[in-house]
Order: C-alpha cells, then structure tokens, then sequence
C-alpha cells in the first residue's frame, strides 16, 4: 500500500473516532450531569517509505479526547435527595475499583440505609459511607451539604475539586477517575442546589452540526483513496470491513 493511503487511512480512523464521540454526546443529552466529549486533531510527521512529491515526509493524523467539564443548566425536581452542585466540584462515590467522582446528584436512600447513586454506590460523607439510622425520619440534604433527619444531622457530603482537568477520563454511569489527587472543598465553600440536578452540557444542534461535517469530510477521504487502491484492503485497515 501506498504512502499516500496510509495517509488517508489515518485521517478515516481519527474522523471515525470523532464520529463515535459526537453519535455518544447526541445519545447522553438528556443524561443528567453528563460532560460531553471532543477529540484533539494532532498531525505528525513520519519518515516517507515512498517518494513523495517534494517531501520525504508523511503527515499522519493522531487524536486526543478531552471533556468538556462546562456546567450544564439545572433541572427542578422537588426531590429532596436530588442535589446540584454550583461551581466545578464533584461529589465523591465509593465503587469497587475505589473512589469515583460525579456530577450527577439524583441520589436515594437504599434498603440498607445508605445514600446512594441511580446505580446503588454509595456516596461518600466527609466521614465514610453515608448511612440514616433506622426509624430516624425522612432524611434531608441543606445546600451546605449537611445531611439530617428528623433527629438532627448525620453527616454532611464530601465534595472535591479536580485540579488537573486533563488527568480525568471518563468511566461510565456518569463517573469519572483522576490519575491526579482529588482536593478536599472546606464546608463553608460547599454550595448546592437541592431539588435539583444538572442537566447534560451537550449542545444538540452543534453536535449534529459537527457530526453532519464530519460525515461529509470521511466520505471524501474515503472517495479519494478507494479510487486508486483496493477497496478490500483499504476497508480492512480502516476497521470498515470488520
């Protein structure tokens, strides 16, 4: 295959990644606390096997995923386990691959006691897992993030701050991982909206905005390099045919 090809190919397999980013920002837009996702397009230079005509060089195409951590609009709901947070913390949740962070606050009370996630992991307080006694009344949350019920207060969330956006990844179920220490918010600073939650970041019609220009721009690579190689292989390569 040609030096030329694999240049196309590699600009097929960085559209075809940002294709998926945009198709999964378009499906999460109605995900409460979702964070959408774009790619970085990087070119770089590799050493030429072919004559190229005034280069010994190649231009091929890498990507880096980022998110967008921007808050998205809040949502009244009038449940009183329902939390948002104001500002760019992240509430923490206890998962068995170890601490999680979230910004999706629709918590509830599980069988066993404890504050939980729409997935049943529990959220941790500034003191552990958040456990309401038994018999102990109806729990509230205050926006200082003091948990109580009917017999006084129990505990008051734990939220962080992710200093180095850069070093967090996405894990699913609207959790994210740090490769870097999480910082502890002081309780005066914690502020929350509660009967509420944050609604996803995603911008509908500039997803499908970008998602209709990348569609055009991988149909003309593809046009471009199909005419002059062989489809099979080319399709093969490019993760078309598989």
């Amino acid at each position: 295959m040609s030096d030329k090809s694999i240049i196309g190919l590699s600009r097929l397999v960085a559209l075809q990644h940002h294709v998926d980013r945009i198709a999964r920002n378009i499906a999460n837009q109605t995900t409460a606390g979702f964070k959408s996702e774009s790619l970085q397009f990087q070119e770089y230079l590799s050493k030429a096997r072919e004559e190229i005509p005034s280069s010994k060089m190649r231009s091929l195409v890498s990507t880096d995923s980022y998110i967008d951590f921007s808050s998205g609009s809040l949502t009244v709901t009038g449940n009183g386990t329902d939390v948002a947070i104001v500002g760019d913390a992240f509430f923490v949740v206890q998962t068995n691959d170890g601490e999680r962070y979230t910004r999706r606050g629709a918590f509830a009370v599980d069988q066993n006691g404890r504050l939980v996630t729409f997935a049943g992991e529990p959220i941790l307080s500034q003191s552990g897992v958040l456990t309401i006694p038994k018999g102990d009344g109806p729990l509230s949350i205050k926006a200082d993030g003091t948990v109580s019920t009917a017999k006084g207060p129990i505990g008051r969330l734990r939220l962080v701050r992710l200093d180095d956006l850069e070093k967090v990844r996405a894990v699913g179920g609207g959790l994210f991982v740090s490769s870097k220490p999480a910082s502890d918010i002081p309780a005066n600073e914690i502020r929350l909206v509660v009967g509420a939650i944050e609604s996803s970041n995603v911008k509908p019609i500039a997803e499908m905005t970008k998602l209709i220009a990348a569609s055009r721009a991988y149909e003309d690579v593809a046009k471009a390099i199909f005419r002059s190689e062989d489809n099979r292989e080319l399709k093969t390569l490019s993760g078309e045919d598989t």
